[in-house]
């Protein structure tokens, strides 16, 4: 067994998370925009999917070992493995896209969106089947375990169940609370996550046969082990409730830094579990002992400031390693590479997806601007940037900081200049 550890990557909350069936691969969506495809042997990085305009909210990953992104701009991106742009990118939401589910045999693509529809895409080609019927944002989707229906769970409180044989209406089934997830059984249970903090159990037509208590608070993520054994509700707090599906009781709870808990996936094993959140963080926990696994390591398993040891501008440096690389053999990360940054105007790096408010603003970067934007906040400073809120209060830790940039980022001179 290789050592395994956390993954750090995204420049801002992970979304989304989906692990290939051999457990190899991992795939994150992020607030960032971006989506990181990630070897879980290796615990690296092996590619960065800039496509979208917005978040990327759900990610998928189809049986030949293409990656699937949706996100907030209401499209959804298919990559092959290495290409730097999408072979088709699926059009026809008109409000962000929330989650996508793949169908049993691998022949059907599903995705909910706050317009208030399921779409469901053949993957072979052709228009996609538009269901409509929910009358607020839909949050969750499953295929049945025997892939003849596809089951839907909206903020308008219904769990709908779409029968895939036939053009019928599907059967709908109130629930107490607006519903954030849901998830279905091989053996044909559904469970719903509530904003209530309670899941919902039903058998396959819909009828419910009992509920469980997560916590207090909204259920906003749920995944399910492939055994079918548990169940990891993650809330807005931080925390991941551990169901035992049998039992219908919490078995225990993973705690983490205290902020929200947007994304959950079991590995095949059906103990470890991975959590995305608010910190930007992809954590793995043992899900039998309730404990985390590993220790925090960077997206690169070598420290790209080793050679500055002793410099304090490359220490205050060292929270942006995460999203910002130095030198144009890097290439870009969650953030664009900061090499030969002094000078260039904003949001003008060739290859990189800006936010469209960034390319209306009048900066250049220079070492006063950059001291500007770590003085005052990058929401202040560059209003509708993706990158996280952070200001350095010290004068001194500022000037060091552009001393440092203005060392390590220089552009290499090209010949004949």
């Amino acid at each position: 067994m290789p050592a395994v550890a956390q993954l750090r990557g995204h420049g801002g909350p992970v979304r989304a998370l989906a692990i290939s069936s051999d457990g190899q691969t991992l795939l994150s969506g992020s607030f960032d925009g971006s989506a990181i495809r990630w070897s879980l042997g290796r615990d690296a990085a092996e590619q960065v999917l800039r496509f979208h305009a917005d978040t990327v909210n759900a990610t998928a990953l189809l049986k030949d070992g293409r990656a699937v992104t949706a996100g907030a701009d209401g499209r959804i991106a298919i990559w092959s493995s290495g290409k730097q742009q999408p072979d088709a990118v699926l059009e026809g939401h008109k409000a962000p896209i929330a989650a996508l589910a793949l169908s049993p045999d691998g022949a059907m693509l599903a995705s909910a969106a706050w317009d208030h529809t399921v779409r469901l895409w053949p993957l072979a080609g052709g228009g996609p089947r538009v269901l409509e019927g929910h009358t607020q944002n839909v949050n969750g989707l499953t295929f049945s375990g025997d892939g003849r229906n596809l089951i839907s769970v909206s903020y308008d409180l219904t769990l709908r169940i779409w029968p895939l044989d036939s053009s019928a209406a599907p059967s709908i089934v109130t629930l107490p609370a607006p519903l954030n997830s849901v998830v279905a059984f091989t053996d044909g249970e559904i469970a719903a996550a509530g904003a209530d903090g309670k899941i919902y159990f039903l058998d396959r037509t819909g009828k419910l046969v009992s509920e469980a208590v997560a916590g207090p608070i909204p259920v906003i993520a749920m995944a399910m082990s492939q055994n079918g054994a548990l169940l990891a509700a993650a809330d807005v707090r931080g925390s991941v409730a551990i169901i035992d599906r049998k039992a219908r009781t919490l078995a225990r709870r993973l705690i983490g830094p205290g902020l929200p808990v947007w994304s959950v996936a079991f590995m095949p094993d059906n103990g470890t579990l991975l959590t995305g959140g608010a910190d930007s963080v992809i954590r793995r926990w043992n899900t039998l002992t309730g404990e985390p696994i590993g220790a925090t390591i960077q997206e690169s398993p070598n420290d790209p400031l080793a050679a500055y040891a002793g410099d304090r501008g490359a220490e205050v440096f060292r929270a942006c390693v995460a999203c910002h690389t130095l030198t144009p053999d890097q290439g870009n990360k969650a953030g664009p590479t900061l090499s030969g940054v002094f000078g260039r105007r904003i949001a003008t790096l060739p290859g990189y997806n800006f936010s469209e408010p960034l390319k209306k603003l009048d900066i250049v970067w220079t070492p006063e601007t950059v001291s500007k934007l770590f003085e005052i906040g990058p929401a202040a400073y560059t209003p509708g940037t993706k990158m996280p809120e952070q200001r350095i209060g010290s004068d001194e830790d500022r000037k060091a900081l552009v001393q440092f940039l203005a060392r390590a980022t220089e552009a290499p001179v090209k010949p004949g200049r």
